[in-house]
C-alpha cells in the first residue's frame, strides 16, 4: 500500500512544499512557489536521512535544503526540516492530497 507525505512552510514570502509517496518505489519531491525543483525516485521505501537542495527564487537566488528522516514513531514515521541562510526550520507535516 502506498503511503504519502507531505510538509509545507511558507518562507520569505516563498512556499516550500516536500511531498513523498512511499510503496514499492518512493518518490520525493521538493517544490519552492509550486514548481518541482528537486526529485529523488529509489526502489523500496527509502533511505534516510535524505536532503534535497533547491533555491529561493530571490536575486540573487538563495540556496536552500530539505532533510528528511526517519523519527521512529508509528503515527509520523518522517520528519522534514528546512535550512535557509544557516537557519534550520522544521516543517510541519500536512495531510497529502
Amino acid at each position: 500500500m502506498r503511503q504519502r507525505y507531505s510538509f509545507h512552510v511558507d518562507r520569505a514570502g516563498h512556499s516550500v512544499t516536500v511531498n513523498v509517496r512511499s510503496g514499492w518505489i518512493t518518490e520525493t519531491e521538493l517544490l519552492v512557489d509550486g514548481r518541482e525543483c528537486a526529485f529523488h525516485r529509489v526502489h523500496g521505501h527509502g533511505s534516510y536521512p535524505l536532503t534535497l537542495s533547491g533555491q529561493l527564487p530571490e536575486e540573487p537566488p538563495q540556496p536552500l535544503a530539505v532533510t528528511l528522516d526517519r523519527t521512529g514513531r508509528a503515527e509520523h514515521p518522517l520528519a522534514c526540516v528546512l535550512a535557509v541562510a544557516g537557519c534550520e526550520q522544521p516543517m510541519p507535516e500536512h495531510t497529502a492530497r
